[in-house]
């Protein structure tokens, strides 16, 4: 089931990509077309076949007398890529000074000048992640688990591969037509194969830890409940049996899937923490969806906005997020003082959501004061459930 989740994010996240970064329509080159120095000098579309009039087809957008040179495919590299053009440059000043006039002005059409909101996400979060490989910061994977239960879980595993070999030995022995050399052959190897399934047994019984959680024993232990030891003083104390021990350390739900998903976490921790990680960039589009419905709470009796003014709003602050925590990062690994870091970290934050809300929603100073008081509370229940959604994707 992991690597069903694994996949369904990398295949939502490349799927956003792509629409950011490509787009438009084609019906593929036609053969046989001019080239004057590495230029096509076609006269309709190459796209659509539409005639061209301009720089651009009218009809879809393409570019007239595109380039066929190896210049030209670096540039769409870079292009494609990192998403470096003019649109960054004008974009970037905006939604670090004025991000509230960035998100009006795109939201009321001025598409074409700026990147758009997904697509300055998804270079941020890709950005971000690069950056932080290449400098070594992940989560650490070498965390010692239950030991004991990742044996247990290696018995139960090696138990099961014999008892289904014994199985399958006995449904062979059981053809009425086996030759008597072949008869012979397979009653040695079942043989062969009780003792080993005896000697792993007999393994469990002698090693603590291999214990069985449930059994006879464990059913009578639970049965009778805690037992109580007289302490020197005369005072009693209660003292759990080892399965109920085991039930408060890890935790008991009653829920199938809530329990494996404690117990994957327990058992290899380090495992667990890298699928966090991994699952945090893969499914990060999610906090947008999460976060509309809270925001548009906070304007439900200002008709004049609707869900996609909150959707590009979201975006646009995910991003500078985004791009500020990547700041944050590269300025502690080159040694800022730690005073500037988190001074960083505390006040950027609120102060730029607070010019957002003023300058893409038209508020008033005490409007945006409030509206950002309620938002902080709404971003710990946003990060809350997205947190969740991490840990059920990594244990599914």
């Amino acid at each position: 089931m992991s690597e069903i989740g694994e996949a369904l994010g990398t295949a939502v996240e490349g799927g956003l990509f792509a629409r950011v970064v490509g787009g438009g329509k084609g019906n593929g080159p036609k053969e046989g077309q001019p080239l004057e120095k590495g230029h096509f000098a076609e006269d309709a579309c190459l796209n659509c076949g539409t005639a061209l009039v301009g720089t651009h087809c009218h009809s879809c957008g393409q570019q007239a007398h595109l380039h066929r040179t190896i210049g030209a495919f670096l540039h769409d590299l870079l292009h494609g890529a990192l998403h470096f053009d003019g649109k960054t440059w004008r974009t970037l000043p905006m939604l670090l000074f004025k991000p509230g006039e960035l998100t009006r002005r795109y939201i009321e059409g001025e598409r074409a000048r700026f990147v758009s909101p997904m697509g300055l996400f998804l270079f941020s979060i890709f950005l971000m992640f690069a950056v932080f490989q290449l400098a070594g910061i992940s989560t650490p994977t070498d965390i010692q688990g239950d030991t004991g239960a990742q044996m247990r879980e290696l018995a139960a595993s090696e138990i099961a591969k014999v008892e289904e070999r014994q199985a399958s030995l006995e449904q062979d022995l059981g053809q009425p037509d086996l030759d008597p050399a072949e008869r012979q052959r397979i009653q040695q190897q079942l043989v062969e194969t009780k003792e080993q399934l005896d000697a792993i047994h007999l393994a469990e019984e002698q090693v603590p830890f291999l214990k069985k959680a449930a059994g006879p024993d464990s059913d009578k232990a639970a049965a009778a409940g805690p037992s109580v030891a007289a302490k020197p003083d005369g005072s009693t104390d209660v003292m759990l049996n080892e399965d109920e021990d085991l039930r408060m350390n890890v935790g008991v739900s009653d829920i199938e899937w809530i329990d494996n998903a404690l117990d994957k976490w327990r058992t290899n921790p380090g495992l667990m923490l890298y699928k966090l990680q991994t699952n945090f960039y893969k499914f990060s589009w999610l906090l947008i969806p999460l976060s509309v419905p809270f925001v548009w709470l906070l304007f439900a009796w200002k008709w004049r906005f609707g869900a996609y003014d909150h959707a590009i709003f979201v975006t646009y602050s995910l991003s500078f997020m985004t791009l500020l925590t990547l700041t944050v990062t590269l300025l502690g690994l080159a040694g800022a003082p730690q005073a500037l870091i988190i001074a960083g970290s505390l006040l950027i934050p609120p102060i730029h959501i607070y010019k957002h809300l003023r300058g893409a929603y038209g508020l008033s100073r005490f409007s945006a004061l409030w509206r950002l008081s309620v938002l902080s509370l709404f971003i710990m229940v946003v990060l809350l459930i997205f947190l969740q959604l991490l840990l059920l994707l990594g244990a599914l």
